[in-house]
C-alpha cells in the first residue's frame, strides 16, 4: 500500500501531465486557428521567419495592430469614383502598359488609405492587409513584384498585364461598400448596379 506522500506525489505529477497535454491542445488549436485566418500567409511567414512560435508571434502582432486601427467601408458615391477611375486605368493599358501599372499601384494605395489602413512600407501595408484578406496579400505582393520589375525596365506587357490582373484582385476585395441606407437620393438597385 502507498503511502500519503507517495500518493500526493502521483497526484501532482498527474496534474503536472494534464496540465501539459492541455496547454500543448491549446497551442495547437491556436496554430490551427492562425492558418485557417491566415491561409497561405501563414506558411509565409514560418518560411521567413524560419520557426513557427515566431510565424505566430508575428502574425498575432499584426492582428493586435489592425484592430487598433478605424477599417471602414466606402460610401456607395466612393466606391463608384474608385471603380470609374479603376475602369480608366483599365482602359488606358493598351497605349500605356507600364503607366497603367503606375496608376493601378496608386489606386490601391488611395484605397486603402480611404479605408484607413495606415501608409507604412510595403511590406507593412502587405501585412496589415493579410489580417483581413489573406488570399489576395498574394495578389499584392505579386504584383508589387513585377510594378519593382517595370520600374527598371524588366517586365514585359505580359508581365504587366498580369500585374495589373493582380492589383485588380486586391482592389476588389478592398472595394467593400458601406450600409446603401447612408445615401438616401438613390435607389438601392441603381447603386448596386454602379458598384458592379
Amino acid at each position: 500500500m502507498l503511502d500519503t506522500q507517495t500518493l500526493i506525489l502521483l497526484a501532482a505529477v498527474a496534474v503536472a501531465f494534464i496540465a501539459l497535454v492541455a496547454w500543448f491542445i491549446y497551442q495547437r488549436v491556436q496554430s490551427q486557428k492562425l492558418q485557417q485566418r491566415f491561409g497561405p500567409e501563414y506558411g509565409r511567414t514560418v518560411d521567413r521567419l524560419g520557426s513557427q512560435t515566431k510565424a505566430e508571434t508575428e502574425l498575432r502582432a499584426r492582428e493586435r495592430r489592425v484592430e487598433k486601427f478605424n477599417i471602414v467601408p466606402l460610401a456607395p458615391a466612393e466606391a463608384a469614383r474608385f471603380r470609374q477611375a479603376w475602369n480608366v486605368l483599365q482602359s488606358h493599358f493598351v497605349d500605356d502598359p507600364k503607366g497603367a501599372v503606375v496608376q493601378a499601384d496608386a489606386l490601391v494605395r488611395e484605397l486603402m488609405l480611404k479605408r484607413g489602413f495606415p501608409m507604412g512600407d510595403f511590406e507593412r501595408r502587405a501585412a496589415d492587409i493579410s489580417v483581413d484578406h489573406p488570399v489576395v496579400v498574394e495578389n499584392y505582393r505579386a504584383a508589387q513584384g513585377i510594378a519593382e520589375r517595370a520600374a527598371r525596365g524588366e517586365a514585359d506587357t505580359e508581365e504587366l498585364r498580369n500585374a495589373v490582373v493582380h492589383y485588380r484582385a486586391i482592389f476588389n476585395e478592398l472595394l467593400e461598400v458601406g450600409d446603401m441606407k447612408q445615401d438616401i437620393t438613390t435607389p438601392t438597385r441603381e447603386l448596386v448596379s454602379h458598384t458592379q
